[in-house]
């Protein structure tokens, strides 16, 4: 009897990036969080956190969305995202279960949804190389929340929120504090398409992969198969 799969927006992403390899996604889900010499800073998720709670401040002060949100239209407010407990759905053709957890949900005048990731991070060429990832991430969300309360899903978007380090930030006004300093950021809000019809091919996919016994076949020139293998040639 086949087993139902569980797996996430962002984890399903990853088969839509041009360098997916799926020796190495194989590997990975054989042994998740486990795997040796990784870490997350923590700093990350407390300035994701932040930059939802100012977005969130300025339309509980009654001055609607940043004027940095223009390019995502008008907006109402905005709403609590669906608890990642039930931001769920099955896909039956495939037998997975696809789960979520968006970063943040506004609404449009019209009770429309827009849902947004946020990104820690200045949009550089390497970000855009990520695009990919991040446009199958958002649109999973899509897919997901028009069953889960979020109906109907017009809009995605990415906010990236960049610290401002240049000289003249560093001697700003406000900066200098008795207790440390007050960085700024910067942000910058990239639309992103959409189109959920990208997620079923991913969902085959993932299926075929993870249903095999044995590794598939890594990506011809793969950097991170190689480094496996000298890792697993220096242990011996």
């Amino acid at each position: 009897m086949v087993q139902q799969l569980r797996i996430s927006a962002k984890v399903l992403a990853e088969l839509a990036m041009p360098d997916f390899c799926p020796r190495c996604f194989w590997v990975k889900r054989r042994v998740p969080d486990r795997l040796p010499y990784q870490s997350f800073p923590g700093i990350f998720s407390s300035i994701d956190s932040f930059s939802k709670k100012v977005v969130h401040g300025w339309f509980n002060k009654g001055d609607g969305a940043p004027v940095w949100f223009e390019s995502l239209g008008e907006l109402a407010g905005y709403k609590p995202p669906p608890h990642h407990t039930k931001f769920n759905i099955v896909d039956h053709d495939n037998d997975i279960m696809l789960t979520g957890n968006p970063d943040g949900v506004f609404v449009r005048p019209d009770g429309s949804h827009l849902i947004v990731d946020y990104k820690t991070s200045r949009y550089t060429p390497y970000q855009e190389r990520l695009f990919p990832l991040y446009e199958a991430q958002l649109n999973a969300y899509a897919l997901i929340g028009e069953q889960c309360g979020l109906e109907p899903v017009t809009g995605l978007a990415l906010i990236y929120t960049e610290p401002a380090t240049s000289d003249d930030d560093a001697a700003g006004e406000g900066v200098h504090r008795d207790d440390g300093f007050a960085m700024g950021f910067v942000a910058n809000v990239v639309p992103v398409e959409l189109k959920t019809s990208i997620i079923g091919p991913l969902l085959i996919r993932v299926r075929e992969i993870l249903d095999s016994d044995i590794s598939p076949f890594g990506r011809r020139n793969c950097r991170n198969c190689r480094l496996l293998k000298d890792l697993l040639d220096v242990a011996g």
